[in-house]
């Protein structure tokens, strides 16, 4: 997937928060930016397609940019397919963390969390699909960000279970432990609901939420038996 660089140009690297830059030519977009760029590459990716097989002249032509005008934002087009599943993972955290502050109950965030999660295999944005499908054929690069995006998912799952057993007199056995099972649990049957008819989805979702419950309860169980 990856373009060369431009030769001996210092300037082709910019850095994440370069300003938009103008362009005059003709039938060129007048102003780009560097979230232009990857709200155009994620266009092109679609639900199926892996970013390694984008070109840099593709995403050039969906933005309405010289080729050569992809430098003032991205090194190349493997820093741009990062940039994609940064954008992925940190979508998905954002939709689902406020479904997760406004519950009150373990129950409800587990049931909540993985409507939310797997209604966005069909969503238009196709962020989850983006993760799922570079966490598995990606790139190790890829891989690798994408299992960074996991480990901020389990994170902040972590707070919030145990802010929940907090509210309820409660608390877990190795509560980050536990984050991690779900996180990986829930990606996973997401990857498998991936090519299900969606009419099965809710079927995918309540075993999804009761496999959740288990480890909770699992949990919350050992943490007890350690206090014997």
């Amino acid at each position: 997937m990856s373009q060369p660089l431009p030769p001996s140009d210092e300037s082709a690297a910019a850095p994440a928060d370069a300003a938009p830059e103008v362009y005059t030519g003709p039938g060129r977009r007048a102003v780009i930016s560097r979230d232009d760029l990857i709200q155009a590459a994620m266009k092109l990716v679609g639900p199926n397609r892996s970013v390694s097989t984008i070109s840099l002249r593709e995403v050039a032509r969906e933005a309405g940019i010289a080729p050569n005008s992809f430098y003032r934002h991205f090194r190349d087009t493997d820093e741009l397919a990062i940039a994609l599943i940064d954008l992925a993972g940190s979508s998905l955290r954002q939709i689902i963390g406020e479904v997760r502050r406004r519950a009150n109950r373990e129950s409800s965030v587990t049931r909540l969390s993985v409507e939310v999660f797997l209604a966005q295999l069909t969503a238009d944005e196709g962020y989850l699909s983006l993760l799922l499908r570079e966490g598995s054929v990606g790139s190790p690069a890829f891989k690798e960000a994408v299992e960074r995006q996991l480990h901020y998912f389990e994170e902040e799952l972590t707070d919030d279970l145990i802010r929940l057993s907090a509210l309820h007199g409660s608390s877990l056995y190795e509560p980050r432990l536990a984050a991690k099972a779900i996180t990986r649990l829930v990606f996973a049957m997401g990857a498998s609901a991936i090519d299900t008819p969606k009419e099965r989805h809710s079927q995918v979702i309540e075993q999804t939420a009761t496999m959740v419950r288990m480890i909770l309860v699992g949990a919350e169980t050992m943490q007890e038996k350690g206090k014997e």
